[in-house]
């Protein structure tokens, strides 16, 4: 008899986790997902197409029905999961319905940051983070609204460059001295600057929001240095806090995250968390790639085998506003590294390489991504780079060829 697994979470950790144990417990968990938004999982990172009209919401579903179906599982969404009992081995969901577990697994994600700041419950001060909140930006931007988006990080970015295309008056506000300050050095967040505004959003960068205006409704933002900024509304876009109150209030440990061990286990017996809510050595990833690596390691572990998670190489690779951008490793280059470099601000390109003890450790790349997996492949590897030096920063085949 398949022994009871249930996952809190429809996004897209949930959706690698059932595909993994399809692939080696087949048969062994009667898998139920229990998932708030009423819709199948997504692909969230898509968000933004769906809202500059490069793709429809049903296009950027992971699944169709039928896969969950084939697999067995047991799709109960639009019922958020309200309490855990640990003891009684029991979910209770919203719409009162208890569900019963052997195995338990968190990937309840997160949620967009409301920064505190006075005006901030005011109309039209919205969050960008899941599709109810797409449908409600595309109605925005189709009354030609004046948008202000807080934050440079890459949510923040691709809802400006998703309304802007939508037909809204975007400007972008930023609270640091560049746009994607984690994923990007300097020259690369400035030329990323310039190709986004292109695309018609305003950028202001160090301004910190210390007011929203209105009477009843968003009219203006004020920023920190005195500065006013006309508005019709404001979208949130700095910042993910994990979802992790449904497990503290079961007794489970928690930090910034839910604490896990390297096989993705929590404090308690037969629980597990991954994903943007899971906590693994300090770390809380809000990235997909991290999320599948652990999905990898937690479906070996449910199938009782041998694995275990050591963290993951940080490494951005998207469309950032229509515009290609990759980063990963030590892209900063600490001391004792070398740095390669490639700038053409005309056609939109820079390619920045890191090498250390001959070994590429690090790269961003803006504009032509073409090469972003070998470059990883390569950071990841610990390959010697050596013999490549001279030429790998026109590209594997060149590299290969020489």
């Amino acid at each position: 008899m398949s022994e009871p697994l249930v996952i809190i979470g429809n996004g897209m950790a949930a959706a690698r986790l059932v595909d993994e144990l399809a692939k080696c417990a087949l048969g062994r968990y009667a898998i139920a997902v229990i998932g708030d938004e009423p819709r199948l999982a997504y692909n969230r990172v898509l968000l933004s197409s769906v809202l500059a009209g490069e793709a429809t919401s049903a296009e950027i579903e992971l699944k169709p029905a039928s896969w969950w179906r084939d697999r067995g599982v047991t799709l109960k969404y639009g019922a958020r999961a309200v309490s855990v009992d640990l003891a009684a081995r029991e979910v209770t969901t919203s719409t009162g319905k208890r569900v019963g577990f052997s195995k338990l697994v968190f990937a309840t994600g997160s949620s967009a940051l409301r920064l505190p700041v006075p005006g901030g419950d005011l109309a039209g001060v919205h969050v960008f983070r899941d599709s109810q909140d797409v449908d409600l930006l595309i109605a925005l931007a189709g009354q030609k609204k004046r948008v202000v988006v807080v934050g440079g990080g890459l949510l923040g970015l691709e809802a400006a460059y998703g309304l802007a295309k939508a037909g809204a008056d975007v400007t972008l506000i930023h609270l640091m001295d560049r746009l994607m300050e984690r994923q990007l050095d300097g020259p690369a967040a400035e030329l990323l600057k310039t190709l986004v505004e292109r695309k018609g959003v305003k950028i202001v960068l160090n301004a910190n929001t210390a007011c929203i205006h209105g009477a009843n409704a968003v009219e203006r933002v004020e920023l920190a240095d005195g500065r006013m900024l006309g508005a019709d509304a404001v979208i949130f876009a700095a910042g993910i806090r994990p979802n992790v109150a449904l497990a503290g209030e079961a007794g489970i440990a928690v930090n910034r995250g839910i604490i896990v061990d390297d096989r993705m286990a929590t404090s308690a017996e037969g629980v597990f968390a991954l994903g943007e809510c899971a906590e693994h050595r300090g770390t809380c990833y809000g990235l997909v790639e991290p999320a599948y690596e652990q999905a990898r390691v937690l479906a070996q572990s449910l199938a009782g085998k041998t694995a275990a998670y050591a963290g993951s190489i940080l490494s951005t690779n998207l469309k950032v506003s229509g515009v290609g951008v990759f980063s990963a490793g030590d892209f900063m280059a600490a001391d004792g590294s070398e740095t390669l470099l490639l700038s053409d601000v005309r056609r939109g390109t820079y390619k920045k390489l890191v090498i250390a003890k001959g070994q590429l450790t690090g790269a961003v790349l803006v504009g032509d991504t073409g090469d972003a997996l070998w470059y990883l492949e390569l950071i990841r590897s610990g390959a010697d780079v050596s013999e490549l030096r001279a030429d790998m920063m026109f590209g594997r085949p060149i590299a290969k060829a020489a």
